[in-house]
């Protein structure tokens, strides 16, 4: 029992200095493109979604997300902290628009996701609206107070930042809802269907 709670502890360790480093990276390289930190990052995904398959012990904290290159059409593979907000997976890119996961959405919306649930094909949704952006923000303080406030202040932020400190954050982040492609379902098409809350 104690290797599997050092192994979760690392991984958990692992997920919230990646997390801080991104935001340090997108405080950074702001309005330019990737720095130093990303790129370390980028090379060092494959290795590191491997603590976060989905019979990791901390698989409820980071998913991993498989999706096709826009300009290779090669497979990339990205662990990021996720929402569960009913039966879709939420996940911010710190970078915004400009994050290589993110565009290649844009480009190809059918990704691979690996969470707690298995390994499931989806269809990913990219938001950028700072307001639906702002409700997500909400639901992560709710959930996840403390890291919240983390982030805010790496921002530039105060901790108890209002709605309006939402909206402008949401101004340089953006969204993905990954939901399920279920066989048949005819989902083929992603669609907006309202905020998460």
């Amino acid at each position: 029992m104690g290797n599997r709670r050092a192994f979760v502890l690392g991984a958990t360790t692992g997920a919230v200095t990646g997390f801080l480093l991104s935001c340090l990276a997108d405080r950074a390289t702001q309005n330019s493109g990737p720095g130093p930190v990303w790129r370390v990052m980028r090379r060092l995904n494959p290795r590191v979604a491997g603590a976060y398959r989905p019979d990791a012990p901390n698989s409820g904290l980071v998913l991993v997300l498989t999706t096709t290159g826009r300009k290779t059409d090669r497979l990339h593979v990205t662990p990021l902290q996720y929402e569960a907000i009913g039966d879709a997976f939420y996940v911010a890119a710190a970078r915004g628009r400009q994050a290589d996961w993110f565009r290649n959405i844009e480009a190809n919306p059918r990704v691979t996701v690996e969470a707690k649930d298995g390994r499931f094909p989806a269809l990913a949704e990219p938001i950028t609206d700072p307001e639906l952006i702002a409700d997500f923000l909400e639901i992560r303080r709710q959930r996840h107070p403390a890291m919240v406030r983390v982030m805010l202040l790496m921002h530039g932020l105060p901790p108890r930042s209002g709605r309006d400190d939402l909206v402008r954050l949401g101004q340089k982040l953006a969204l993905v809802i990954l939901r399920p492609k279920r066989i048949g379902a005819g989902n083929d098409r992603p669609g907006y269907r309202g905020s998460p809350k």
